[in-house]
């Protein structure tokens, strides 16, 4: 019976999560968790990792960039687990995070509904809003959506 004190090897702690041996050494790389090494050097982790890695799995699923989760995860403890208040206030932040997402999600399906300044000519459509490829000297790449460079 496993308790909250026990350390758990790299591939206890991949098989936990889902994910990979080395996508746990990644993590940790990146400063997301921390290990301790044993009198072998062997790498073994506290618990929480488990519920750090799980948040690193949902922001990846919800589009969140690894330094965004690593400024949240700077805010938390590195020695035990983070608390309800924790939570709470990452909650918050990602929602903001969310409908920002939710809005330029909501504005790209728009602009698909119509030109998006490829320049491809292969549409009536594009032809009427960008006649001649006009949006061409801006550069390549679609012009009418934003993007980064």
């Amino acid at each position: 019976m496993r308790t909250p004190t026990d350390l758990l090897s790299v591939g206890e702690v991949a098989a936990r999560v889902g994910i990979a041996t080395s996508a746990v050494r990644f993590y940790e790389d990146q400063g997301l968790i921390t290990s301790e090494r044993t009198a072998g050097n062997q790498r073994r982790y506290r618990r929480h990792v488990l519920r750090r890695l799980s948040l690193v799995l949902v922001a990846k699923r919800l589009g969140i960039p690894l330094s965004e989760v690593a400024e949240v995860f700077a805010t938390l403890p590195a020695d035990h687990m983070p608390g309800k208040r924790d939570w709470d206030r990452i909650s918050r932040q990602w929602a903001a995070h969310l409908e920002a997402r939710r809005r330029e999600l909501e504005q790209l399906e728009r602009e698909l509904n119509g030109c998006i300044g490829c320049g491809c000519l292969s549409l009536r459509r594009c032809r009427v809003l960008n006649p001649g490829d006009a949006l061409g000297i801006e550069g390549p790449g679609p012009r009418l959506l934003p993007h980064e460079d």
